[in-house]
């Protein structure tokens, strides 16, 4: 069974939205599963801290879950063309797994919200794929025999699936970006597949 990581922040709910997509595309692969993590807030106040254990939703990735994954999916809200800062905190915490190779040779894609139509998606995407590199991933975008890609007037670009979700982030997923996020969740678990045969 090839278990494919779909790691999220997710702030007011479209990246979570995103992430459930991908990981239905994940299992729609025989012999794939699909772990949702998060990570927990970072905050201002250097003796704050976050439960164990969130209430509700996924649980918080740990150092384990990137050694055992065999993929990672990546995501993220843009914050000034950029990852948001939970992610860039746990991603800055990874260097045992970095020092023991625990991801590399493995398949890796990101995906993102953003507000506004250009408010930074493709930017978001690469910053995400850098640290994924530096880790020794194999990194997978989204092809343009993808349809959606070529139809799309809303969010998807090659880098990753990706969604505008308007001012106030209540815009629905537009169904050319649900295909894209399944698209890019099957796509990550048939390489991933392949290369654990």
């Amino acid at each position: 069974m090839a278990r494919i990581l779909v790691l999220f922040y997710s702030r007011y709910g479209a990246t979570r939205s995103m992430a459930e997509l991908i990981a239905g595309g994940v299992e729609r692969v025989d012999g794939c599963e699909a772990m949702l993590r998060t990570v927990p807030p970072v905050s201002a106040e250097s003796e704050a801290s976050q439960p164990a254990v969130p209430e509700t939703g996924a649980v918080y990735c740990s150092q384990d879950d990137l050694a055992e994954c065999d993929g990672l999916i990546l995501g993220s809200p843009t914050r000034f063309g950029n990852m948001a800062a939970p992610l860039k905190y746990f991603l800055d915490s990874t260097g045992s797994s970095w020092m023991q190779g625990d991801l590399q040779g493995k398949p890796a894609a990101v995906f993102t919200s953003t507000s506004s139509m250009h408010g930074g998606q493709e930017s978001t995407l690469l910053s995400m794929a850098l640290p994924l590199l530096h880790h020794g991933m194999l990194f997978c975008g989204l092809p343009y025999s993808e349809p959606a890609l070529n139809e799309t007037s809303t969010g998807g670009t090659p880098y990753g699936a990706s969604h505008l979700a308007g001012p106030k982030s209540d815009l629905p997923l537009s169904a050319h970006e649900a295909d894209l996020c399944r698209a890019l969740g099957e796509r990550v678990a048939r390489i991933a597949g392949q290369l654990c045969q």
